[in-house]
Formats: structure tokens, C-alpha cells, sequence
């Protein structure tokens, strides 16, 4: 089987069902442009033109609401956000429209119209464009919730949603987008609500929600250089969500660790912990741990970012904690501390929430002198020298600052 990017199969799948169905249109801001949003959407455009894939000015309420009616109408629109942030401004049409529009209407069809939304954290995108928003989507009965972490997921989601029957939302994280895989060439959709397991194993289960999945098989190559058999399992969808799949891992290996792109309060990691907890208390030999971003906005800085942010060196990390995952016995030899820092950034988040004089920003840790506080400060000041300081880790910054 031949090789795409994410990128590359997300652009295949829209060509084909737009060659499959003419009532298929994709619209966004910037899908006309030359970048095509990441490449996505410009094969598109240079295939039907302007009628089919066309830019929309800054009006994401009402550019829902048309594309609500469109579907309404028979038509099947693909909606482009470049910023999954972006949809804060369509959630009442999209959750009091299109969710409930087979309810409402006696059950004589759904709106068929597609939102795919970018996740931007990664570069400096600061607090309003580096949020994952899938556990609020997700909390509303009527959508589909998807958030593919490979190529081949990537189109087949697609193709599912774009000839499902219902309003779907396609979370896609944009560092996936480089990362190449098998894909079919044919038009093989892949259902929602169905996970898959990217590694098998049988020591310890692990959830990964879209880049996550990636994460969590990389940590699995650790694990299994200390002789612990990981199990990685791929949500693919939290709307609907496969309990099946977890429950069965969970009953092989009796731990669990989920790990999520967004908060762990009310999120996604909570969910899967609740079905752990009500569906399969039984297997469990130990409590379930969550790896989630700090519980605060992330900041411009891009070190400052990457506070906590080695999810593939920290699910490691819990298994040697004791009071975590519970190591077994002469198997696993303990890590050095690699998620202190993410421990640092909660605890500091906390301080900041209690203190109305400090600022979020300057989170996750505390400045003591000029110089300090210059080089978290010429980031946030200066765009640019989020660029600049791209390669630097807040841990190293911070353990610099504690001598």
C-alpha cells in the first residue's frame, strides 16, 4: 500500500467524494488560498474552482447557519476553520441547530454538513488559538465527534462524515499533518465510534486521543525497553466513544493511563476514567492516571508552552511512580523526575489563579530577577522571538533559574 502524509490524505479524500458527489462544496476562510490550509484543500480548489471551493469573509455564526440551510437543501458542505477556536463563534447554530435538527423534526434526516477544525497549539499560538475543544463538542447528543491520529483515519473519517447523514466535527491537530502512513487509494470509510489498537500489549493500557495515539506508541517503545508490554488504543472518536475497546484492553491488563490534547477537568481523559470506573472497576489493579496540559491557558512563548508538554516521556514516568500505575517488581527501574515540570506548572497555575495581581503568563514558574524575568517577557513583547527560542525547554530555563 502506498505512503501519504495526514495532510496529503485529508486532500485525497475530499477530491474523490467531491468527484463521487456533486452536491459536495468546501468553504472556510483561506481554502482558496495557495497554502490551501496545509495543503488540504488546494488540490481541491484546483480541480472544481471557485463554484465548489470558495473563501468566506470572517463570519463563522453565519457562514454556519448558511451551510446548515445548504444541507438542509441537499446540499453536503465541507466547513474549513483553520483555528478549532474559531468555532466558538457557530456553536448556537451548530448545537442548537444542527445537533438537535432530527430531533426536533420528527426524526426525517439530519443536516449532512462537515466542520473540520485545527488544532493550532505547538508554535506559539497563545491562550485563543491553542485550544482542543473535543470534549465540548462532544458533550452535545445529535454530532459526531472524530479526531483521526493517522493518515489512513484521517481519510476514512472523512469519508464517513461526508456521507453520513449527520452534522460531524473532524478535529485535526496540526502537527499531524507531516506524519505519513499507509492510506487505500480507493473510498474506504472508517465508522465512528469504532477505536482501534495501534499496539498491542499486556502490562498497562493506554488511551490516546488524537495526537496522543501518536504519543502514546511512542511511549510504548520506552516501556518496552524496561520490559513493559504496552497496550495503545486509538479513540479515533469521542462521539460516538468505544467502550468496548477500552473494557476489553482494561480486562487484560488491569491499568489504564489516558492521555488527551486538552484539560483534564470535565474533558475527554475524564470520561474514559468514568467508563474505567463504572464499566470495568473489577480489572483494575491500580488507579487510573490521566496525561493532560497544565490546567491553565497555554502562553505565546513556545518554551513557556512545552511546559509539560513530552507526553512521551512522562507515561513512562507514571509507571514508575509508585503511587501510580504501580511498577512491577525487578522489571522497571525508575526514570529520572521528566514530568517534574508539568507538576511544577500546575502547582504554579494554581498560585496564579489565587494572586489577581499575577498574570497567566508568566506561568509555570516563578521569576526572581531582572534577567528572569526579561527572557520570558521578550517573547510574549516580540512574536519573533517565539521563533527564536523555538528549541528551548521551559524545564531546562527553570532548572537554570533555580541555581
Amino acid at each position: 500500500m502506498r505512503r501519504l502524509s495526514y495532510g496529503q490524505a485529508i486532500s485525497e479524500a475530499t477530491v474523490q467524494c467531491m468527484e463521487a458527489d456533486p452536491s459536495i462544496f468546501v468553504t472556510g476562510i483561506g481554502v482558496d488560498d495557495f497554502k490551501g490550509i496545509f495543503g488540504t484543500t488546494a488540490e481541491a480548489f484546483r480541480r472544481f474552482g471557485p463554484a465548489r471551493v470558495f473563501d468566506i469573509p470572517n463570519g463563522e455564526n453565519a457562514m454556519t447557519g448558511i451551510a446548515i440551510g445548504a444541507a438542509a437543501a441537499g446540499k453536503r458542505p465541507l466547513v474549513v476553520h483553520p483555528r478549532n477556536d474559531f468555532m466558538f463563534l457557530c456553536m448556537d447554530q451548530l448545537f442548537n441547530l444542527a445537533a438537535k435538527w432530527r430531533y426536533m423534526f420528527g426524526n426525517r434526516g439530519g443536516v449532512p454538513v462537515v466542520f473540520r477544525g485545527i488544532v493550532g497549539r505547538g508554535w506559539g499560538q497563545g491562550a485563543t488559538h491553542s485550544q482542543s475543544l473535543q470534549a465540548l463538542f462532544a458533550h452535545f447528543p445529535g454530532l459526531y465527534v472524530g479526531l483521526p491520529a493517522s493518515p489512513a483515519d484521517a481519510k476514512g473519517l472523512l469519508v464517513s462524515a461526508l456521507r453520513g447523514s449527520g452534522p460531524v466535527v473532524l478535529l485535526e491537530n496540526r502537527a499531524l499533518y507531516e506524519l505519513e502512513g499507509d492510506v487505500p487509494e480507493t473510498l474506504e470509510a472508517i465508522p465512528f465510534g469504532k477505536g482501534r489498537v495501534v499496539r498491542p500489549g499486556t502490562d498497562v493500557t493506554i488511551v490516546g486521543i488524537s495526537l496522543m495515539a501518536y504519543e502514546a506508541a511512542r511511549a510504548a517503545e520506552i516501556l518496552a525497553d524496561h520490559n513493559v508490554s504496552a497496550e495503545v488504543i486509538d479513540l479515533r472518536s469521542v462521539r460516538p466513544l468505544d467502550d468496548d475497546i477500552i473494557l476489553r484492553s482494561l480486562r487484560k491488563t488491569g491499568r489504564l493511563v489516558v492521555a488527551d490534547t486538552s484539560w483534564a477537568l470535565c474533558g475527554v481523559s475524564a470520561e474514559v476514567a468514568a467508563i474505567a470506573a463504572e464499566k470495568g472497576w473489577h480489572y483494575l489493579k491500580a488507579p487510573v492516571r490521566r496525561v493532560t496540559p497544565p490546567d491553565c491557558p497555554a502562553p505565546v512563548s513556545k518554551p513557556l508552552e512545552d511546559a509539560g508538554c513530552k507526553p512521551d516521556q512522562q507515561l513512562p514516568q507514571l509507571w514508575a511512580e509508585p503511587s501510580g500505575i504501580r511498577h512491577i517488581p525487578n522489571r522497571v527501574t525508575q526514570w529520572p523526575p521528566l514530568a517534574a515540570g508539568c507538576r511544577a506548572s500546575y502547582a504554579y497555575a494554581s498560585e496564579v489563579r489565587d494572586n489577581s495581581r499575577a498574570s497567566m503568563w508568566y506561568a509555570p514558574c516563578p521569576l526572581r530577577s531582572r534577567m528572569e524575568w526579561a527572557v520570558v517577557l521578550f517573547p510574549v513583547l516580540s512574536a519573533a522571538a517565539g521563533y527564536l527560542l523555538d528549541g528551548v525547554h521551559v524545564q531546562g530555563i527553570a532548572r537554570a533559574f533555580a541555581k
